[in-house]
């Protein structure tokens, strides 16, 4: 199904494959953020894990597949071949030059968030290995910041090479869902502070800000 934000411009293709059995016979969902509402704008069902979806975009866009309300992955709907494959181990969205690109940061990103896990299962080994504790924090606490630290180079260098398309953007508002309530953390303001007006401009951002600073009024208030 195409609404009418699809119109004659740009074409795009999805073409996706599946091994996850689950996922046979489900409907897949392209939605797209509109105003305040995410809004179905192509649809496809999963046959012997198989799906493909094609249209048109006015622009380029950052969507998200969705499988009912839950979201499997975002992506650029841009003009090109898009291929999506999906396995038990994660989802790779490949084809087109923004997609690339994003799979690429979503692979780093894997890399340190399962240095992350590994952080926290060395704590368990030293402590079960009789190791002094405060021994065990000091170290634990040195790997956690290294990994930290490594992880802000990261999202701020993707954003920042990103500042002018929708994944700079795109990228930083998945951030910020991914905190507790609307909060610019000192990354967050580092990369805000250095952007150009396109991106201090874009709507999302202005509209994140806001609720940002509205939040910390109430807070202190």
């Amino acid at each position: 199904m195409v609404t009418t934000l699809m119109s004659c411009g740009k074409k795009y293709k999805v073409e996706g494959v599946t091994s996850v059995s689950r996922l046979d016979g489900k409907m897949l969902f392209i939605k797209v953020v509109s105003g305040d509402q995410l809004v179905n704008i192509d649809s496809a069902e999963v046959i012997h894990g198989y799906f493909r979806m094609q249209g048109s975009v006015d622009s380029v866009v950052l969507a998200s597949l969705y499988m009912d309300d839950e979201c499997i992955m975002p992506f650029v709907l841009e003009e090109g071949n898009i291929n999506i494959e999906i396995d038990n181990v994660g989802i790779s969205i490949k084809g087109t030059p923004l997609n690339n690109n994003f799979n690429k940061f979503i692979e780093d990103k894997t890399v340190i968030d399962d240095m992350a896990y590994d952080v926290e299962r060395e704590e368990s080994r030293m402590i079960m290995d009789g190791v002094d504790l405060n021994t065990v924090q000091a170290e634990i606490d040195r790997q956690r910041a290294s990994v930290c630290k490594r992880m802000d180079s990261l999202v701020k260098t993707f954003i920042q090479d990103n500042y002018e398309n929708v994944l700079g953007p795109g990228v930083f508002i998945m951030i910020g869902n991914s905190l507790p309530y609307p909060f610019m953390t000192p990354l967050m303001e580092d990369i805000v502070n250095e952007a150009p007006d396109i991106f201090k401009n874009n709507y999302l951002i202005r509209n994140y800000i806001t609720l940002a600073e509205e939040y910390k009024d109430r807070a202190l208030n």
